[in-house]
């Protein structure tokens, strides 16, 4: 059997799309650098790339234990939403009733802002991990919900007739033509609620708590410490991306046959 070997073409473009975007950032950096260092602005204002890289490893022990806390509502608050988004997409697709009266409940939920919702939640729930991880399952599910049940309306019409021919049940169907034809749809939006869970955990915090990059942003920004300000809104853009890379890598995982898309 011959053996296949990465393309030169495909290699070439793997590199230009890690070096572009690097060297982009790093000429954004330099011009940002270059302005605070001749005082065309106030550090009060804006400060400089360094100064934000110093706060960030002076405060880096504090950081990190803010950031767990932040990681832990996240996580279970994704979990949660990923439960609730796969069970109504389920429930939709498989009775019209359901359908007519959950979906416009679900788009009217994101009509609302997040912003708006957690004074509520923590006056409700009080201001431990219960309300920062029910505000994120209502920022998280809505994408999950909406691409699964795309994803499972979408499967073949004529598969799925030779399947009830040969006399297949509904969850037969579900497992062999419904869920595996949704699951491009299913990471897709995957990708959109990790990023959507670490800024609804970072939204509940500022609202009410006692740990968290959230409540860690509230008290350097009290402080008048832009420096660290920055450091932290880098440390969450940074975690944001490593999640969405996360989910790529368990895409591979998942859907070996799709890597030549996911490159």
């Amino acid at each position: 059997m011959k053996r296949k070997y990465p393309s030169t073409t495909s290699s070439k473009k793997d590199r230009s799309g890690i070096l572009l975007p690097a060297l982009a950032i790093l000429v954004l950096l330099a011009v940002w650098q270059a302005c605070c260092s001749a005082g065309l602005i106030s550090k009060f204002m804006l400060p400089s790339p360094v100064d934000v890289i110093r706060a960030f490893i002076t405060d880096f022990p504090l950081l990190m234990l803010h950031a767990r806390v932040t990681l832990v509502e996240a996580g279970a608050g994704l979990a949660c939403g990923i439960a609730v988004g796969f069970v109504t997409a389920l429930l939709m697709d498989r009775f019209d009733v359901v359908y007519q009266i959950l979906y416009p409940l679900i788009v009217l939920t994101q009509t609302v802002p997040a912003v708006a919702i957690a004074p509520l939640l923590v006056l409700w729930f009080g201001y431990e991990m219960t309300p920062k991880i029910v505000l994120i399952v209502v920022t998280t599910f809505f994408p999950i919900a909406v691409s699964l049940l795309d994803g499972f309306r979408s499967a073949d019409k004529d598969t799925v007739n030779l399947l009830r021919s040969m006399g297949a049940g509904e969850l037969q169907i579900f497992r062999y033509v419904k869920f595996p034809g949704a699951l491009s749809q299913f990471f897709a939006s995957l990708r959109i609620s990790v990023s959507y869970a670490i800024v609804g955990a970072v939204i509940s915090e500022w609202l009410g708590g006692f740990n968290g990059l959230g409540v860690y942003m509230t008290r350097v920004k009290k402080s008048f410490s832009f420096d660290k300000m920055f450091a932290v809104i880098f440390l969450i853009s940074a975690l944001s991306l490593l999640l969405m890379r996360g989910v790529d890598l368990l895409q591979k995982k998942v859907m070996p046959w799709k890597q030549d898309d996911l490159k």
